[in-house]
């Protein structure tokens, strides 16, 4: 295992993909982030640029400190370009499926026997993408949050494979490299943010469906009489429609416990493309992004 993981490898360049690359990067490390074609790629880097961009221009960042950092970042569009990193942090859709082939072919194509393979998911058992790999001792889950250049938190998830040496190199990444504060969950659907965070946003979307109260006035009341720094439903474009109907599938395929279930209107607004911030609208109606 290595002390300090050095050549880090990303697969997926969305809104978390490009966030986990950006810290990387801007701790000095080399990255080389995998997508699935060209276009995606681009996409990818071009997230990176506004948000480098954004942190120069709001003094956050040196403007030759960004540079470096975007100098850092290689993108491909084939898994094999994993093969020499020594931790892989697999940042892709929330789907089940698509995750487990990932972490197959990962195991297939990464030499070193010493690698970390870890996942960003938000919800799915780290068990369940360890075992289809022939090192379930070197799996973890390293779940960022978004904005990820900006929150510091990351939850650490462990199997009942991962080995000890893998938590504490894992641990001393997220802390000491990219100077994040972990916090360790054991190895069960959601988590510990979103098996406390998908109840109450679920809740919201119910009591905004029957009726019992506006989009406003659920969102202010939150705001307003909790203290929170955004309302249920604006967090929910944010986080995104598809991604959240996603972590309440899993939470309730593990638990199944009503209060873990989609809503109705949630699953009809995915099914409609309404996905939050990501496509412009979702329980809120938003700017285009520039481009």
């Amino acid at each position: 295992m290595a002390d300090r993981f050095e050549h880090i490898g990303v697969v997926g360049s969305g809104l978390m993909g490009s966030g986990i690359t950006e810290v990387c990067a801007r701790a000095g490390l080399d990255v080389t982030v995998v997508e699935v074609d060209a276009a995606a790629a681009e996409r990818g880097r071009s997230r990176i640029e506004g948000s480098l961009a954004t942190a120069v221009r709001r003094g956050k960042l040196a403007e030759e400190d960004a540079e470096a950092a975007l100098a850092r970042v290689a993108y491909e569009t084939d898994l094999s370009a994993m093969a020499e990193r020594d931790l892989v942090i697999e940042a892709i859709t929330e789907d089940e499926r698509v995750k487990v082939a990932t972490f197959r072919e990962l195991d297939r194509v990464v030499k070193s026997d010493n690698a970390v393979f870890a996942s960003n998911t938000s919800s799915i058992p780290i068990m369940k993408l360890a075992t289809v790999t022939n090192r379930p001792e070197q799996v973890v889950g390293l779940h960022f949050f978004n904005p990820v250049p900006v929150l510091r938190l990351v939850e650490l998830v462990t199997s009942l494979m991962t080995s000890a040496a893998t938590v504490e190199s894992a641990t001393s990444f997220a802390t000491e490299t990219l100077d994040k504060r972990v916090i360790r969950s054991q190895d069960r659907a959601g988590f510990i943010v979103n098996a406390l965070l998908i109840p109450y946003l679920l809740s919201a979307i119910r009591m905004l469906e029957s009726g019992f109260a506006t989009r406003d006035d659920i969102d202010a009341g939150m705001i307003e009489g909790c203290a929170h720094p955004m309302g249920p439903l604006a967090l929910s474009d944010l986080i995104g429609l598809d991604t959240m109907k996603a972590v309440a599938e899993s939470l309730y395929e593990e638990f199944k416990e009503q209060l873990y279930a989609p809503p109705p209107l949630l699953l009809r607004m995915v099914e409609a493309g309404l996905l939050g911030r990501k496509t412009g609208r979702g329980f809120y109606e938003y700017a285009p992004r520039a481009a």
